[in-house]
């Protein structure tokens, strides 16, 4: 990467966050998004550069399943027990690398029952299934309109379905959806395996799922640097982590370097993360002690109140760029976490060097976050969201603390523990915001001429804008 019309340093005078910098077309001869690879090649195995933060409103079991079928990887949060992080492992690991879990219920459940669980995936369907488990019917949101909540699903369940083998390639399941939102798949016994919508059989097509080496997809899980990390780290990977992250806000201190050689001592045979750090001498110290890749970030995040209530951080660009090189010297990589809020922040992070972005409060207003889906004043759908360093989240870390312990740490409490991430009616699953993501990365890949992430750092051409400039590129949807 370079700067575009730099000074005479050939750098900026001052640290730059994404909204400071954009993107200079250059030739190319790469003529399509899709031929552009997406790839990490941090060993991650992702085959797109998004990871799912490690925050309790964010990453759960549906968004680990539905992410990484998508290619992407999902942090598991340190706060969740070593046996349940075991339960999530498996079930993510038994979960179809290209049909989607089916929402069940039997025809003596209620509608009600079935409008709770509708919000729970974005492909807005209920099978209906008999006692073998073979599906009988479908309800959807608008079979449940004008009905009594106490009304049998059986009663008002669709009877024309479309079941396909669960060997069916994308392209069929597509081209049998014709006037049916939803086809189901089946086993050889006919019981129900799965469920796809043409616009999931589309990017069954287009996205490459990340799994291990046996074909199941990936997770990642979360430790904190107190207490254990050896014993924690130890059960984290015997339930077959495909990632360890080491995780706590402040990552350039003793207790964090003291916890990476606890886990290095471990032999761990797959990636270990450690952060967060937004200086070089950060990254250099983690690798030494052990990290395969850094988190870089410190105050950038959308729950994050560190910068106001402590004044530490750094403009999130620079911290990426510089880190970046640092880890890259080492035969390392970063990840960038936190400030993201649109597309092009994720291929401003790319173009400085991060191997991945990490995403957290964006993805927390979508179906598949772990959160109920609740209403506003005007009926407008969102969950919520929380930091977590916040009093919410410090809360729960602390339960089993005595009363004064935990009365103590409240007082030192940071971040937001309760903001309303709406849901995009438009878009309100994880998978259209990684399709928009994507599909910006790519385009940006496209102007730089770049096919694949390395090359898109090796060729991007960066420049410092003022926030006029950036207000320019703003759409104007309502009009003048």
């Amino acid at each position: 990467m370079r700067f575009h019309h730099s000074g005479s340093t050939g750098e900026p005078t001052h640290d730059l966050t994404y909204d400071d910098v954009f993107l200079v077309p250059g030739r190319s001869a790469v003529a399509s998004r899709f031929d552009v690879d997406l790839a990490t090649g941090d060993g991650t195995g992702a085959t797109i550069p998004i990871v799912v933060a490690n925050m309790t409103a964010v990453a759960g079991r549906r968004m680990a399943e539905t992410v990484a079928r998508r290619g992407g990887l999902v942090v598991l949060p340190q706060d969740v027990d070593p046996t349940v992080v075991g339960e999530i492992v498996a079930w993510v690991k038994s979960r179809h690398v290209v049909w989607d879990t089916p929402l069940v219920l039997t025809a003596a459940d209620s509608v009600a029952d079935a409008l709770n669980l509708l919000p729970k995936r974005a492909h807005g369907a209920v099978v209906v299934v008999d006692g073998d488990g073979r599906p009988v019917g479908v309800v959807s949101e608008s079979s449940c309109a004008g009905v009594d909540r106490f009304t049998r699903v059986g009663e008002v369940a669709d009877p024309a379905i479309v079941t396909l083998p669960v060997d069916s390639s994308p392209r069929t399941v597509f081209e049998a959806l014709q006037g049916t939102p939803v086809a189901l798949a089946v086993d050889r016994s006919g019981r129900l395996a799965g469920v796809l919508t043409k616009v999931g059989a589309l990017r069954a097509d287009i996205y490459q799922p990340a799994v291990d080496s046996l074909g199941r997809l990936r997770v990642a899980a979360a430790v904190g640097v107190n207490g254990d990390v050896a014993a924690k780290a130890a059960a984290v990977l015997a339930h077959g982590v495909d990632t360890l992250v080491v995780d706590t806000a402040h990552g350039h201190q003793e207790k964090m370097i003291s916890a990476l050689k606890a886990v290095r001592a471990l032999n761990p045979t797959v990636p270990v993360v450690a952060g967060n750090v937004v200086t070089a001498d950060g990254v250099r110290d983690l690798v030494e002690a052990g990290a395969d890749v850094v988190k870089v970030g410190v105050g950038p995040g959308a729950m994050c109140t560190t910068r106001m209530m402590t004044g530490v951080g750094r403009p999130q660009f620079s911290a990426v760029r510089e880190c970046a090189a640092a880890a890259r010297e080492m035969g390392k990589h970063i990840w960038a976490d936190g400030g993201v809020r649109h597309p092009r922040d994720v291929a401003l992070a790319l173009a400085a060097g991060a191997a991945s972005v990490m995403v957290g409060s964006w993805f927390a207003g979508t179906y598949e976050s772990p959160g109920d889906l609740l209403r506003d004043e005007q009926g407008r759908p969102y969950k919520e969201s929380f930091g977590m360093a916040s009093k919410r989240a410090v809360t729960a870390r602390t339960r089993a603390d005595n009363g004064f312990d935990r009365a103590r740490k409240a007082l030192f409490e940071e971040g937001i523990s309760s903001s309303r991430m709406r849901l995009d009616p438009r878009a309100p699953g994880v998978e259209d915001l990684l399709d928009s993501i994507c599909s910006g990365v790519r385009s940006a890949c496209t102007y730089a001429g770049a096919r694949n992430l390395t090359e898109f750092h090796e060729r991007a051409v960066v420049g410092v804008q003022s926030a006029a400039g950036f207000a320019e590129g703003r759409p104007l949807p309502a009009g003048w």
